[in-house]
């Protein structure tokens, strides 16, 4: 009866770990998502270029910063399809003299939870600055609230850093 059991055991828990690889393919759905960004932000470009010339100082910069939080999201979509995909399902088999990212590999959950959370503010940041440079066509209740929402996005940061020195130590 005992054998049973153990094999019982054994089974499950093959099995629990095995399962990770239903990740997989989750991460690699992410690379879709870059894609869509990349042709999001090329198309964003696509329609500022023609009126360069044209275009205010204020709405240039509203136009950048767009391009920018794009490119935050994207960023922050590689770090965690590689990060999540190394930390969970496996890690990635890169040929020696290939290139390869430095900090792959270096990223453990909860530095990755930290980089999701301060990518999260940048992104933030940038919404509440576009927000601000119409500041006169925004009511002053929803101002509030854009500001109160960002700052918990930055306290939420402080404290999971905080917390993460606390858990190190």
């Amino acid at each position: 009866m005992k054998h049973v059991l153990e094999f019982i055991e054994f089974s499950i828990e093959r099995a629990m770990y095995a399962s990770r690889w239903i990740m997989a393919p989750v991460y690699l759905g992410m690379s879709l998502t870059l894609l869509a960004i990349a042709i999001k932000f090329f198309q964003e470009l696509w329609h500022i270029l023609p009126h360069i010339f044209v275009i205010t100082d204020g709405d240039l910069v509203l136009a950048l910063l767009s391009l920018i939080d794009l490119t935050l999201v994207g960023s922050l979509i590689v770090m965690v399809m590689f990060s999540g995909y190394e930390n969970f399902v496996s890690q990635l088999d890169i040929k020696e003299g290939t290139e390869k990212l430095d900090w792959l590999g270096t990223h453990d959950y909860s530095s990755l939870k930290m980089k999701v959370a301060t990518s999260i503010v940048a992104i933030s940041s940038i919404h509440l600055l576009k927000i601000f440079m119409n500041v006169e066509q925004i009511a002053n209740d929803k101002l509030l609230w854009y500001t109160i929402i960002h700052m918990i996005f930055v306290f939420s940061a402080l404290l999971m850093g905080y917390l993460g020195k606390l858990e190190k130590h």
